[in-house]
């Protein structure tokens, strides 16, 4: 018993704070190298620029030639406007139909849900190409329909502004439903007691959503629609495969901007320079609307 002992506590126990060390070092040169390492190459690349194949160090001229860009405040503005009007419009129909599908009165409920998610589990590029073909102006599905009512065939995707109302109208359908189902997991996390004390206290309907539901939403409220402008700042493929930017840049967003500059002109030095005024516009957005929103009312 006394040679087992001896030889046992005689074994090297490993630290347990290196051994954690050893454990996240795989994780950690994964996330430089394909992330932290691309992020400074791209800020390096910046500072650079190539003409007729020669590269010069322009220090920050890539930056300051964002602020003469006219496509850069077109594609800003564009993001705004689909940032404004889009992003409200599916929060307020993603809080409507989660409320509406937790109610417990209402049949074929898991039906609902699931035909309402089924837009954000579609491939991006396969719905944009349906929607493309269904407000094609010769022969679209819509313009077919509104035929019917006598309405003469839209230029859905070669009118300024109706291809934004096109873009606005895609974009909602595939992440309303998305955004669905985080809020009726929020929904569904309040506690019935809350609902009893309300009804208690004689709240109807509406007054129980203001004064219990939402507030009870807040910090799901937060998550959506932080993601939700991240998504619309960041908008690309409907853009892309729906009107190509156009009609005259009417919805070039400025990821698709960045990707024409790239891939088209070869300018990787003020694409850089451009997704890097993405970031910083992203970033000061999601920190001012989660301190909007975090503020109690």
């Amino acid at each position: 018993m006394t040679s087992a002992t001896s030889s046992g506590s005689g074994r090297r126990r490993l630290d347990p704070g290196r051994a954690g060390r050893w454990f996240v070092l795989p994780a950690a040169a994964l996330l430089l190298f394909f992330f932290a390492y691309p992020l400074g190459a791209s800020l390096w690349q910046s500072l650079f620029r190539t003409e007729g194949g020669v590269t010069s160090f322009v220090g920050v001229g890539q930056y300051a030639r964002l602020f003469s860009d006219p496509l850069i405040a077109k594609s800003l503005f564009n993001a705004g406007l689909i940032l404004v009007v889009q992003v409200p419009l599916m929060m307020v129909l993603a809080v409507g139909l989660a409320y509406l599908l937790n109610q417990s009165w209402l049949r074929w409920r898991s039906g609902f849900r699931l035909l309402t998610f089924l837009p954000a589990v579609t491939t991006l590029v396969a719905y944009a190409v349906v929607f493309r073909v269904l407000l094609a102006t010769d022969g679209g599905a819509v313009n077919q329909m509104i035929g019917v009512i006598g309405i003469a065939p839209i230029d859905w995707l070669n009118n300024e502004w109706w291809a934004r109302v096109s873009v606005i109208a895609a974009v909602t359908w595939r992440w309303t439903g998305y955004n669905m189902v985080i809020i009726l997991a929020g929904l569904q996390s309040i506690p019935p007691e809350l609902y009893e004390a309300a009804k208690v206290d004689g709240a109807g309907r509406w007054q129980t959503f203001w004064s219990v539901v939402l507030p009870q939403l807040r910090p799901v409220l937060i998550f959506t629609g932080i993601t939700s402008t991240i998504g619309a700042l960041q908008l690309f493929d409907e853009n892309f495969i729906l009107t190509g930017g156009g009609p005259n840049d009417a919805t070039l967003t400025p990821v698709l901007y960045l990707y024409k500059v790239g891939f088209r002109q070869f300018d990787f030095g003020y694409a850089s320079a451009i997704a890097w005024m993405l970031v910083l516009i992203t970033a000061i957005i999601a920190v001012v609307q989660f301190r909007v929103m975090r503020e109690k009312p």
